[in-house]
């Protein structure tokens, strides 16, 4: 069985989360399973590798998740990209559309540099409006993008189109 079979057998759905109307795809089954979750950073770190970046960036939470292993495995640092309000310290800030609201996110401002390769982690990418929102926050502190990582694509949402032509790479594909 290969990884994306094992991962979609695993993936929950839980509907109307957080609101009516939402499908919420569950990773927490992953991450319980300690064979399936060390195979899948296993293949997420395959893929981050051949990104070379300098530095790993994840957005909160479960970003956080995959994305500070990743920073372990790979020998980077990591980069918290957090809700507002939440860095002790100056912060960029960029907001975005979500498919039920709207929100924002902060990264500290010295948290990368002009020199920096950032692949930017998180679990989902839905409609595309948190991660063109970190893509933001990491050019305004002057960072390249090296590329983008996912756990779970929700292909049918189009949130690929919004980072343009950034590689983009994703487990599985919904």
């Amino acid at each position: 069985m290969t990884i994306q079979e094992k991962l979609l057998k695993h993936l929950r759905n839980i509907p109307d989360f957080p609101k009516p109307g939402i499908q919420f795809k569950d990773i927490t089954p992953v991450l319980n399973n300690p064979e399936l979750f060390r195979e899948t950073m296993d293949e997420l770190a395959a893929k981050a590798g051949v990104l070379n970046p300098t530095r790993i960036a994840a957005i909160e939470s479960r970003g956080f998740i995959f994305g500070s292993i990743l920073a372990d495995r790979l020998g980077l640092g990591f980069v918290p990209i957090r809700k507002p309000g939440k860095l002790p310290y100056k912060t960029y800030r960029a907001e975005y559309l979500l498919e039920y609201g709207t929100d924002g996110i902060e990264m500290h401002i010295d948290a990368v540099g002009k020199e920096d390769r950032v692949l930017l982690v998180d679990d989902v990418l839905a409609t595309g409006g948190t991660i063109s929102a970190a893509v933001d926050l990491v050019r305004q502190a002057g960072a390249e993008i090296a590329g983008i990582l996912f756990l779970v694509e929700l292909s049918f949402l189009g949130g690929r189109s919004k980072v343009g032509s950034i590689p983009c790479v994703s487990l599985i594909s919904l």
